[in-house]
């Protein structure tokens, strides 16, 4: 039974897939989007529980502005966000601590690790920005 909405937001459709495959027991109904403006107008129409949100995308929004825009939305800022994304320096990592992401896992990353932090996401809601 699927009770969440989860949204995956990258521009690469082999990681979309794989990530797809990685969630999809069932437990989620599944939206994704390649681009900033996709992601935001799917997080207006579905408001997913959880985004999945890589940073360097195409078009004019990258995942920073993304995540901005929706922990600024009133509509939308209960959106559990994690950045998925090859920048992991401590300034990229400051960057998502200043645009409120609830968590930020640099690529590659562990699926299972992934599917514990979605899990586990109301648990480890007042925990510093991860991994």
């Amino acid at each position: 039974m699927m009770n969440e909405k989860l949204l995956i937001v990258d521009d690469n459709g082999d990681l979309r897939r794989m990530l797809r495959i990685s969630l999809g027991y069932g437990k989620y109904k599944m939206y994704e989007a390649a681009t900033g403006a996709e992601a935001m107008q799917i997080a207006r129409e579905q408001h997913p529980n959880v985004m999945l949100l890589d940073v360097m995308m195409p078009g004019e929004l990258d995942g920073f502005q993304v995540c901005e825009m929706i922990k600024n939305d009133p509509d939308l800022k209960d959106i559990f966000v994690i950045i998925l994304t090859a920048l992991s320096s401590v300034g990229d990592r400051s960057e998502g601590n200043r645009v409120k992401a609830d968590f930020y896992m640099p690529k590659p990353f562990s699926p299972l690790q992934l599917i514990e932090v979605i899990e586990t996401r109301h648990k480890s809601a007042s925990r510093p920005i991860g991994a």
